[in-house]
């Protein structure tokens, strides 16, 4: 078993916490040295309240997501002896309502452009390279929602 570790930390600075009148802007610090700002969408806590520059749970879970299989996918592509010069995924999430009635990140769709160096798969192969590295996204694995992939070339 692994363990991965982050700090969120978020600080009132005299705020009116009570009349719900306080930043949502707040820090993600993780064991490298990085820390990360960031907040509530806009979309779910109204500006001021929301800090629109920082990253917000919603989108670091499409990135987590799109990141996941890109790397599985970059390590598979090796392994079968193509070369990648350029991976861009313009990935989105879709933010509904569950079977559950809940709301619940419902679908998350990547957008993988790939350049290839030299000799690029066929059809067929690209889609066995994203299908196998589906299956090896642990984050993928980890979610209820759908994870689709689109348009990949």
């Amino acid at each position: 078993m692994h363990q991965f570790f982050a700090t969120v930390a978020w600080q009132r600075d005299g705020q009116d916490f009570a009349g719900q009148r306080y930043s949502r802007g707040h820090a993600w610090q993780f064991d490298g040295g990085l820390t990360v700002p960031a907040s509530s969408s806009p979309l779910s806590v109204p500006l001021p309240m929301s800090v629109a520059a920082n990253i917000d749970p919603e989108e670091a879970l499409v990135a987590a997501t799109s990141s996941c299989h890109m790397l599985f996918f970059l390590s598979l592509a090796a392994q079968r002896g193509y070369v990648i010069d350029d991976y861009r995924d313009d990935a989105v999430g879709e933010l509904g309502k569950n079977a559950a009635d809940r709301v619940a990140m419902t679908r998350i769709v990547l957008r993988p452009r790939i350049v290839f160096s030299g000799a690029a798969p066929s059809p067929e192969a690209l889609a066995s390279l994203h299908h196998d590295a589906h299956e090896r996204c642990y984050i993928a694995n980890s979610l209820a929602a759908d994870v689709v992939v689109e348009g990949v070339a």
